[in-house]
């Protein structure tokens, strides 16, 4: 019988079941099983056994559990970050001067990418080009308890370069929303100026949202630029490769 096994075995047993099932009915079964479910065992040997690493100390069910969760969904929740399908899931598209465009790394007075897997990126032009996504993050899996409990972060990133033969202007602003869209919480960055005759490298910059309050349901993405010299064409800023994460 299940319940004359000892609790290492069963704990074994459990782990072998998908996580879905062992929160959605496994921990309905008895009360014995509800508390191995919502204990730390369990899910420290799931992490082990998915190679899950990083886990924090803490040996508490909430921990260790949502720590599972997060890190079996952590994907990068900005949807074409490269240009690969031109601006598609980009919204509130602003085209200042000649309008957005994209053009295949290294680009013209330009330098590869520090990683292999980006091959294009969006350039600006003359006028402030800005563009933005608003991600649903209940429709990306992460329920409401989880953001307003364990409030995860929010790890942003972003990449932007400047041509060698033009300065230019970069931007970036991140929200975090309410149901209604309220701002709860919010990074700008400064106006980033590069020079002209600098030296085409690629820069990252991110931020890190932790401890933002409960009642965030969706994280609004804007970044944009242009270039300083008002050269028809597209000589301003250079961005690729950006992401928003939810991270344990």
């Amino acid at each position: 019988r299940m319940e004359s096994l000892p609790e290492a075995v069963l704990i074994r047993i459990l782990a072998s079941i998908p996580a879905v099932d062992l929160v959605l009915a496994c921990r309905l079964v008895c009360c014995q099983w509800k508390n191995l479910v919502d204990g730390a065992a369990l899910w420290i040997l799931k992490c082990q056994q998915e190679g899950l690493t990083g886990a924090e100390s803490e040996e508490n069910a909430e921990n260790w559990q949502n720590f599972y969760f997060l890190s079996k969904k952590r994907k990068n929740l900005i949807k074409n970050p490269c240009g690969e399908e031109d601006l598609q899931h980009w919204g509130e598209v602003e085209n200042g001067g000649d309008g957005w465009k994209i053009e295949e790394l290294p680009g013209d007075f330009g330098n590869e990418f520090p990683s292999e897997e980006v091959h294009k990126y969006f350039v600006t032009s003359y006028e402030w080009c800005r563009k933005s996504q608003v991600i649903d993050l209940r429709a990306e899996g992460y329920w409401e308890e989880l953001m307003d409990t364990t409030q995860p972060k929010i790890v942003v990133k972003d990449w932007y370069a400047g041509r060698r033969d033009a300065g230019c202007l970069y931007e970036l602003c991140v929200k975090l929303l309410s149901e209604n869209e309220d701002v709860l919480a919010e990074y700008k960055s400064d106006t980033i100026a590069i020079p002209e005759d600098n030296d085409a490298s690629w820069t990252e910059i991110s931020h890190t949202f932790s401890n933002y309050g409960p009642g965030v349901r969706f994280i609004r993405f804007e970044h944009g630029g242009q270039d300083t010299l008002f050269w028809k064409g597209w000589y301003g800023v250079r961005v690729t490769n950006s992401s928003v994460t939810v991270e344990p």
